[in-house]
Parts: C-alpha cells; structure tokens; sequence
C-alpha cells in the first residue's frame, strides 16, 4: 500500500524517486484526520442541541454576519478537510486503517493525478482553516482585553468572570 502511494506521489511531482517520509506523515496525519471528524460530528450535535446564547444587544448587524460568517466557514472547514483526506488517500489507494482489521473503503478511483488535485486542496484547505482560526482567536482576544465586552461569556462553556 505504501509503496503505491509513494509510486503515485513521484509520478505526481514529476520525479522518479518516492518519498518514504510522506507515507510515514500521511499515516500519523490519518489517525489525526479520522479523530477530528468524529469530534466534529460530535461538536455539530452538541451545537444543535445546546444553541450558543444570542448575540449581546451592542453588536452591529455587520458584526454578526462577521461572526456568524467566520463560525460558518472553520465548521465547513472542520468537516471537509478530513473527507478530503480521505478522498486524497483512496486516489493513491492508500489503505485507512479504523482498528485492527477495519479499514474505510476507497470513494474513488485509483488516479495519480486525482491524488495530486486533492493532496494540492487538502493543502490549501488546511492553511484557510488555519488563517480562518487564527483570526477568529484573534477577534476573540479583542473582544475580551481590549473592548471588554463579554464576548467570551457567550461562547466559553465554563463560567468567565
């Protein structure tokens, strides 16, 4: 499986030598991918059964389609990144081992250059989910020493004084 996977990633770079580090990475980064996707799963569920509190009453109408904008995307991100992965991996027909035995099934052809389109999207799809989280970190650290506004009562699951 490896070796087809690195046989795939040269062809798609245009070399002839395959890289044994990527396989290695790949296989840490799918446990990884694999876990996030269940928690957001999770997270999704906890979402819709315990709303977040609504806005306070000083924020603009532009304000809260930033915010909710912002939520909207890491949560898109969050969930397509790892069917991505997956995606990425069944193109290389890299195996996904669940437990044991257990393993997820291909969703797509065997292609050199499929896995090479979706190793590239994996790729900048990870560095927008990154950006979108630092910025939502930083209007969050804004919002609570600068402005002092209470922002993060509203969205902490703790209580904040």
């Amino acid at each position: 499986m490896q070796g087809e996977l690195m046989e795939l990633e040269s062809k798609a770079n245009g070399t002839n030598q395959p890289t044994q580090k990527s396989c290695e990475v790949e296989s840490r980064t799918t446990r990884r991918g694999i876990a996030s996707f269940v928690l957001v799963v999770i997270r999704f569920v906890n979402r819709h059964v315990n709303p977040p509190p609504r806005f306070l009453a000083s924020r603009s109408e532009a304000e809260r389609r930033v915010a909710t904008a912002s939520m909207l995307a890491m949560y898109g991100l969050m969930l397509v990144l790892p069917l991505v992965g997956w995606e990425m991996l069944s193109a290389a027909r890299y195996q996904i081992v669940l437990y044991g035995s257990g393993h997820l099934q291909f969703i797509l052809p065997s292609s050199a250059t499929l896995y090479a389109v979706l190793r590239k999207a994996h790729t900048v799809l990870a560095y927008l989910f990154f950006l979108t989280f630092l910025v939502h970190f930083a209007a969050i650290l804004f919002h609570t020493l600068v402005l002092r506004d209470g922002i993060l009562k509203r969205i902490a699951p703790w209580r904040v004084r």
